[in-house]
Order: structure tokens, then sequence, then C-alpha cells
């Protein structure tokens, strides 16, 4: 199947024991913003600009969590994540909303569409991580860039 737009991290492919991510971004500055802080916290990741393929790329790949950027071209990240959640095997995946929405009542909004958490950009890598923690439970190893970055 091709997906295009899509990579997938290659160092770690193959550790089923770290979390695998889908993150959904149409800006390449944000997309290795994105990469750099998974790897840095210790997941795989799929990264993707073309909203279009996301419900095949979860169906596919059953990520652990899928970070969805809300303004993309094409699909929306509201209208992604419905489709996410209407599907039985997507259905169960926890969506993060990132976006530059940043007001309460945008948070509101995008909890009430079906997203399990926010996140506004720009955010710091320790937000991310305690969300992650929250989200994926026990299958993230709680060890954060800085705490990596003082040894």
């Amino acid at each position: 199947m091709y997906l295009a737009h899509s990579f997938m991290s290659d160092e770690k492919k193959h550790n089923s024991q770290q979390p695998l991510i889908l993150a959904v971004e149409d800006h390449d500055d944000s997309l290795l913003l994105i990469g750099y802080a998974l790897e840095s916290l210790g997941c795989r990741f799929i990264c993707q600009t073309d909203s279009s393929t996301t419900l095949l790329v979860a169906k596919e790949y059953q990520p652990d969590l899928i970070m969805l950027d809300i303004l993309l071209p094409g699909l929306s990240g509201i209208d992604v994540v419905h489709y996410l959640k209407q599907e039985s095997l997507t259905c169960k995946i926890p969506v993060i909303a990132v976006t530059a929405l940043a007001s309460r009542e945008d948070r509101e909004r995008l909890l009430s569409a079906g997203f399990d958490d926010y996140i506004s950009k720009p955010y710091m890598i320790e937000d991310l991580e305690a969300i992650l923690c929250r989200l994926l439970g026990g299958k993230l190893n709680s060890r954060s860039a800085l705490k990596s970055a003082e040894y």
C-alpha cells in the first residue's frame, strides 16, 4: 500500500515494547519537532502530512496513540477524529489534538468532538510527556529528554 507523505522512525521499528505514535502534521518543521520529541521520549513513530490517509494508516499499523493537528488541508483534524472514532479498528486509540487554537472554548470543542486530550502549540516536551504517560499508562517509560540530557 502506498502511503503518500508518510515515514516511520527507522531506529526503533521492530522494538514492540516502545509505544507507536502516529503523528499527523502538515508543517515540516512542526513534524520534525514532534519526531524529535517522540524519539527523545523513547517512542516509535509514524509521521504523515496527508490527513486523507490517516484512517488507513491507523487501521494498518494500530498505533498506541495518534497526535493530530487540527488545521490541516483537506480533511481537518476534527473530521479525521470523527472517522477514527466511528471505525471499530481505531475507535479505542487515544487521539491528542495538537493545535495553535488555545482558548477554553477551543479546548472544550475539541474534547467534545472526540479527542482524548489536547495540547496547544508551542508546547513543552514535559507537557507532551505527561499527556502520553496518562493516555498510554505503563507503555511509556517515563524518561524525559531533559533527564537524559542531564547525564
